[in-house]
């Protein structure tokens, strides 16, 4: 996966100083810490747009927001990489067809690791998926049988 955005200066010291708290902080608190003295508005635009790519979380504070990595450093590109899917199915009219034709295109080493995480810790070692989808029917009323789906037209 070599074409991931990378994050640009901004946006990288703001996750910097963001990972570094000791909790969840406000946009004055980022501002200070910034080096250059970019406006409050800036920090302020940088961090609701992290927060909408998916690589912070955002929660009230009485009037004004508060911000924490939604996910570990090292691990931050997967969150953004997992809303961005997210928000391309959601947007799909036929969301079977739409994951029907992602599965599809999985190579066989994909597809594996995606069967591993849908069958949870038991096979897979992993923290699984909560609401796995493992055993369930598919939408046309045919079992699952950890197969490649077919491709809708």
């Amino acid at each position: 996966m070599g074409d991931r955005r990378t994050h640009g200066p901004l946006e990288s010291a703001v996750l910097a100083v963001v990972t570094a708290a000791d909790g969840p902080v406000a946009v004055a608190q980022v501002q200070r810490m910034l080096p250059g003295d970019p406006a409050y508005t800036t920090v302020m635009t940088t961090l609701s747009r992290l927060a909408a790519k998916g690589a912070l979380t955002q929660s009230r504070d009485g009037r004004a927001f508060r911000y924490a990595p939604a996910a570990p450093p090292e691990a931050v590109d997967d969150a953004v990489a997992a809303r961005r899917m997210r928000r391309l199915l959601s947007g799909g009219s036929d969301r079977a067809g739409v994951l029907a034709r992602f599965v599809a295109e999985l190579d066989p080493d994909e597809e594996r690791m995606l069967a591993e995480l849908l069958a949870g810790p038991e096979l897979s070692g992993t923290s699984g998926v909560a609401g796995s989808a493992a055993g369930r029917a598919a939408p046309d009323g045919a079992q699952s049988t950890g197969s490649r789906a077919p491709v809708r037209p």
